[in-house]
């Protein structure tokens, strides 16, 4: 499973050519260093806003990922769960579509959800 997840920006020319100069003076690697630094200052800058958001959405903060054990035991108990993070959410390849519709609810993710295809597509009605 990939660490990162590829996003597409597109920007003014005057911007990119500021950006340019920058990696060219050497303050940064390349155009991604600059850009993922910039991310990281602005996340940082709201980090206090992203807490008291995640904690008032009862999110969960990073990474949370069910195994197909995980999702077994939570259908054998006659639970639900209603899956919320800001962050990564994954879901085992091995786990069956049947077994992710009998027990998952919700899915709301800011950031990345990763599951099987025929996951993914058993619970699209159930994915914010």
């Amino acid at each position: 499973m990939s660490e990162t997840e590829k996003i597409t920006i597109n920007m003014g020319p005057v911007d990119l050519g500021q950006i340019d100069l920058l990696v060219r003076e050497g303050f940064y690697s390349n155009r991604t260093d600059f850009i993922r630094t910039a991310i990281r200052n602005q996340i940082s800058t709201h980090s206090e806003v992203v807490r008291e958001t995640a904690a008032r959405n009862t999110l969960v903060l990073g990474m949370q990922h069910f195994s197909r054990s995980d999702l077994e035991e939570v259908h054998a108990s006659g639970e639900r769960l209603q899956i919320k993070v800001l962050g990564l959410a994954s879901i085992a390849d091995d786990v069956s579509p049947e077994l992710a519709l009998a027990t998952v609810d919700s899915v709301v993710v800011l950031g990345a959800f990763r599951a099987s295809p025929a996951v993914k597509r058993a619970l699209a009605d159930r994915i914010e």
